[in-house]
């Protein structure tokens, strides 16, 4: 079922926001457009200043390198001499840091004792100038050599260096100012030629870059590639090389741009990649410098804008819907609280408690309608409630009480069926050897003829067995006594103290226990004196020690026993220490060991009263009984008494 309320809700905040949507999305692109817009003339501004630093910085070494070259070349004429030659070449590169490397070769014959070929050349080192003469080789067609040869004037060239004669070289692609030098009769003599390393200065150009990824490329009057980051361009491709005219017509362009010698900018694909490139001549060479700036670089603060204008936008239209929704919402606020109220009421809790309003429209009468209908309600479920949780309460102290007595009833037939069996067991023994004894004694008259049908050791043993079972009938019906409410009071209101010595007792306990296990050896440690004397119920203390020692020797492995008197004088305490080794008491068993008539081993005899009786007796004596859980060969009891003070 639709709710009328919340759809109207609804349709008029999307309809504030569909009127505000214009406004606010036309706002923020106008903004956008500009701002893509300065970002790109800023970029352009940015990478025009960096280029025209550069190429005025390009400007003055070839200026350094024409003055450089013009003054010296009349000292060549001056001072006609192998020595003066390496001379001037080293002085050219020598005073001039940004020239790389001089050669002054001459023509063939002008020193006969070298013969056709004549060459002085220096080259910079990193960390030194080398002047060296060239050997022998056809440097007469070389391009630096043959171009101002032929054109009979001063000209810049390009070309790649192969290392022709000398391992003292520069490397790469080298630009080279060569000028062709005369006699004062006009005779061609040589050419002195001052040169530039186009790759030192591309790694010089490229710490100036504005962009991260944008780098500078120059080309000479073919196209040809003299300065580029990738290598493998130079000299050998040119700026068409590869290129579709009809789907790379933008780079074509840029080519005749920059060859015709212009200056301007265009957005190029270059490589795949949209760049900005700017570019503008070399004044006095007939070469072009480009700097070329990838877009995502130029348009880098113009994309944060796009994202910080996506989120303006998006947050704008959350925020409109927000309030929108908020304001119609609020003009009908009561209808929404007694709609979520009646919802709550019809889910089944009619704890909810709805508000009495002070309007005195229609909907503040329906909102005090229910509000008094949901009292009287309130009053009947309160009373059916009351009745019931009442029926329930007692209902579960019935079924807690039933649990008790089923639980109790089926200890009773447990213990009841335990204390049958340990009891018929001995008894049947003891009636049983007095039936042999009294049918004996029938047929024999008198105790002196018994003992010539019986022989005496027969007899021995048979009394013997009778005694044992006899006294295990009087332990657990002792057991049975001080277990019962009787026993208990009895323990409570006996305040008979003794002084006892404690050697003694213990002694006492340990030769309880002897005819029940005479094989079992039982030792005794004793660290206080024979006359050392403790102020309890010799009594109690007495029962309790012994049913510790009958259990150790009981449960042991039958070879070791142990009953140790100390005294703690941190407590004051003395302690009975029993110990036994054995398999001991399992860890999930010791919360329940000092439970009465609970019996670790359904199968072993007893009645579950032994242990809990010596602790209980312990208890009332000031004192109490532990298990130590730091021994673990066996069980190791530990009965400690209060000293009086």
């Amino acid at each position: 079922m639709i709710d009328p309320r919340r759809s109207l809700s609804m349709k008029l905040s999307l309809s504030l926001l569909l009127l505000a949507i214009p406004i606010f999305v036309l706002s923020l692109g106008v903004l956008f457009v500009q701002s893509r817009k300065n970002v790109k003339e800023e970029a352009t501004k940015h990478a025009f200043s960096v280029l025209n630093t550069t190429t005025q910085r390009f400007s003055r070494y070839v200026n350094a390198v024409e003055t450089a070259t013009n003054v010296n070349s009349w000292f060549i004429t001056k001072f006609l001499h192998p020595d003066s030659l390496l001379a001037i070449s080293r002085r050219v590169v020598s005073l001039n840091p940004h020239i790389d490397g001089c050669s002054i070769s001459t023509e063939p014959y002008v020193f006969p004792q070298f013969g056709r070929y004549f060459s002085a050349y220096t080259v910079r080192e990193p960390d030194s100038i080398a002047t060296v003469i060239e050997e022998e080789y056809e440097y007469f067609e070389k391009v630096w050599y043959k171009k101002p040869h032929d054109l009979n004037q001063s000209c810049w060239v390009v070309y790649y260096d192969e290392s022709d004669s000398l391992t003292v070289t520069l490397d790469g692609m080298v630009a080279s100012y060569s000028k062709p030098v005369y006699d004062d009769q006009n005779r061609f003599l040589a050419v002195i030629s001052t040169d530039l390393s186009l790759l030192h200065l591309s790694k010089l150009f490229n710490t100036e870059k504005p962009f991260p990824n944008s780098y500078f490329m120059m080309i000479g009057e073919e196209g040809r590639f003299l300065l580029h980051p990738d290598t493998t361009q130079l000299f050998t491709r040119t700026i068409y090389s590869d290129a579709d005219p009809r789907r790379q017509a933008d780079l074509f362009a840029l080519g005749h741009e920059m060859t015709a010698g212009n200056e301007g900018n265009m957005p190029v694909v270059v490589n795949g990649v949209p760049c900005l490139v700017c570019y503008q001549p070399v004044p006095g060479t007939p070469w072009s410098l480009a700097i070329v700036c990838p877009e995502s670089d130029v348009l880098q603060g113009y994309h944060r804008l796009t994202y910080l204008v996506a989120v303006l936008i998006s947050l704008g239209l959350l925020v409109i819907l927000f309030l929108s929704y908020r304001a119609v919402n609020h003009s009908i606020r009561p209808l929404n609280q007694l709609l979520i109220k009646s919802q709550v009421i019809a889910s089944g809790n009619t704890e909810e408690h709805i508000p009495r309003s002070p309007r005195e429209d229609a909907v503040g009468e329906l909102q005090n309608s229910f509000a008094t209908m949901l009292q009287s309600l309130n009053f009947h479920m309160g009373s059916v409630r009351y009745t019931t949780d009442q029926a329930e309460r007692r209902n579960e102290e019935l079924a807690k009480a039933t649990r008790l007595v089923e639980e109790a009833d089926k200890q009773k037939r447990a213990f009841i069926q335990s204390v049958s069996h340990q009891i018929r067991t001995p008894l049947n023994i003891t009636m049983g050897f007095a039936q042999v004894l009294r049918e004996a004694a029938g047929s024999a008259g008198t105790v002196k003829s018994l003992l010539e049908i019986m022989p005496e050791e027969e007899l021995k043993s048979i009394t013997g067995m009778m005694n044992y079972n006899a006294n295990l009938l009087s332990r657990m019906v002792l057991m049975l006594f001080d277990s019962s409410d009787m026993g208990l009071a009895e323990e409570l209101n006996s305040h008979k103290f003794d002084i006892v010595p404690c050697n003694d007792v213990a002694k006492e306990a340990i030769g309880y226990v002897k005819p029940y296990y005479p094989d079992v050896p039982i030792g005794f440690d004793t660290e206080v004196d024979d006359n050392f004397c403790i102020h309890t119920n010799r009594l109690y203390l007495m029962r309790s020690l012994r049913e510790i020692v009958y259990n150790a020797a009981k449960y042991s492995d039958g070879q070791h026993v142990k009953l140790k008197v100390m005294v703690v004088k941190e407590t004051p305490a003395v302690q009975f220490v029993i110990e036994d080794t054995g398999k001991g008491i399992a860890e999930a068993d010791r919360d329940k060991m000092f439970e009465f008539f609970t019996k670790l081993d359904d199968l072993s005899e007893g009645l579950g009263l032994g242990l809990p009786l010596a602790k209980r007796h312990f208890n009332h004596l000031g004192g109490d009984l532990i298990l130590d859980a730091d021994y673990h060969d066996g069980c190791r009891f530990i009965a400690r008494i209060p000293l009086m003070q």
